[in-house]
């Protein structure tokens, strides 16, 4: 062409074009389907007692008090609606030795998860619970090992929304203690 001008545009239009027709075939590649259940879609937003009150302060009473702040500052209406009870909930003396359930420090939860769950679901809240699946937890507690099926029973009985594994004192794994 022998105007500068207009060579420059025919480019332009041209690189726009290719811009656009690249675009939207990439847009049309990722285009997702999901069902409309509302399952999934926020990321789940709450508390963990591990990183506050670590082993040592796991009750329901602290579960209790943070679910009051978190209402009292607005956080469940923002989204943040799980509350996880982290390691050292359970009984340090082992499974219930009839049934083989696990069971939670009864001086910790004195009114059993089950209880607990339900008073935070009244409230709007999703309960979350920790295991491991080892013999033991990190901390030592009862863990999972051969016990999956009976304790995802008992954490469905219980009213548990949201179940956290960990790797420790299992036989395989990167975090295995033995």
């Amino acid at each position: 062409l022998k105007c500068p001008v207009l060579a420059q545009v025919i480019v332009a239009s041209a690189a726009m074009a290719s811009l656009l027709l690249v675009g939207g075939f990439l847009s049309s590649a990722f285009l997702v389907s999901s069902l409309d259940n509302g399952v999934g879609r926020f990321p789940p937003l709450g508390y963990n007692t591990w990183n506050d009150v670590g082993c040592s302060g796991v009750s329901e009473a602290s579960i209790m008090s943070v679910a009051d702040a978190m209402d009292r500052n607005g956080l469940r209406t923002l989204g943040y609606r799980y509350l996880n009870l982290d390691d050292c909930w359970q009984d340090q003396r082992g499974r219930d030795a009839i049934t083989g359930r696990l069971r939670p420090d009864p001086q910790r939860f004195p009114n059993g998860l089950r209880t607990l769950a339900e008073t935070l679901h009244t409230r709007g809240f999703l309960f979350g619970i920790y295991t491991d699946r080892g013999s033991k937890t990190c901390a030592g507690r009862p863990g999972s090992l051969n016990a999956e099926d009976l304790d995802a029973q008992t954490f469905a009985e219980w009213g548990v929304d949201y179940v956290k594994e960990d790797n420790c004192h299992s036989s395989t794994g990167a975090n295995d203690r033995g």
